[in-house]
């Protein structure tokens, strides 16, 4: 797959596409079904899919200090639509002047002079430009006249829930991270970069990896976790994650701290991901170490029952 950072630097001789566009934070299942429309139509018609998408996201230039929990970094983000088929992975720098463009001239600039676009596949509830005046409406009209399709895709309910990465940071949000994972198509994960901590971890008994997580990341409601700790070319190992300010220590910096099971390494300076799977307890203050330690032995056994493989029953 290829990875484009705007479209200055197209490559010479570009025919058509097919061309999806959103902001795809997350690549739910909502998404996942809309990209693999554009992936089918691309190859029924013999030409390449092109998913584009923006950074940083426009709410946070339209509307300063808006910007949402972000369900996957851009880097994730790619791997996950690689795996679905698209050709080319375009982010496009969103800035004001891009903001400001109005919805028909960025199609014409983007879609039509740029991309040649032969199908455009976007969700029913799309929209664009300047004030977000343009829709699928739009879409389809100016396809008429510039030689492209249209597609509206549904959205992906289920049970009454519709997908969405908002409905999706609303399940983290609350700690809910088997529903995100329903959702999602995926357990939830948190990448970072492993910190040091205070060492209590260590001197308890439980050594934690530390994670220092991105600025706008989307991470889970206080409380433990079930998770896999995922590192290097993607070894997953069992862990038990507290997520918050250690309440009996009187903490008060939030932190992530993972205790990874059955193994004694040291993971300082690594990039790692959690992958949420579910949530054990609320974030608790104990009188005391014996009592804190009693429930993280319970923790670490409830957490390697949800983990263990099919073979290990």
């Amino acid at each position: 797959m290829q990875r484009w950072r705007g479209l200055e630097h197209l490559p010479g001789g570009w025919g058509r596409c097919v061309v999806t566009i959103g902001v795809f934070d997350g690549v739910h299942r909502g998404h996942q079904a809309l990209i693999d429309r554009a992936v089918r139509l691309a190859e029924e018609r013999g030409v390449p899919c092109v998913l584009i998408t923006f950074d940083p996201h426009p709410s946070e230039v339209v509307r300063p200090g808006s910007h949402p929990a972000q369900l996957t970094s851009l880097h994730r983000r790619a791997e996950l639509v690689e795996g679905l088929g698209v050709d080319v992975f375009c982010v496009i720098p969103f800035t004001a002047e891009v903001a400001r463009t109005p919805a028909d001239e960025f199609a014409h600039e983007v879609l039509v002079d740029r991309l040649h676009v032969a199908a455009v596949v976007v969700g029913e509830n799309f929209t664009f430009g300047h004030k977000a005046a343009g829709n699928v409406e739009l879409l389809r009209a100016l396809g008429k006249r510039f030689g492209f399709v249209t597609e509206g895709a549904d959205l992906v309910t289920d049970d009454g829930v519709t997908y969405s990465s908002t409905y999706i940071r609303a399940c983290i949000d609350a700690g809910d991270v088997s529903a995100a994972a329903h959702a999602l198509g995926r357990p939830h994960r948190l990448e970072g970069i492993v910190v040091r901590g205070d060492g209590r971890g260590k001197e308890l008994g439980f050594p934690t990896a530390n994670l220092s997580t991105p600025r706008f990341a989307a991470v889970p409601a206080d409380g433990v976790y079930a998770c896999w700790f995922v590192h290097g070319s993607g070894r997953r190992l069992k862990a038990a994650v507290s997520v918050g300010t250690n309440p009996t220590f009187s903490g008060r910096e939030r932190r992530v701290e993972a205790f990874v099971l059955d193994v004694d390494e040291d993971f300082y300076g690594q990039r790692v991901a959690l992958d949420f799977v579910d949530r054990l307890r609320d974030m608790e203050k104990f009188d005391g170490v014996e009592p804190l330690l009693e429930q993280m032995h319970r923790d670490v056994a409830v957490a390697r029952e949800l983990l263990a493989d099919p073979d290990e029953a």
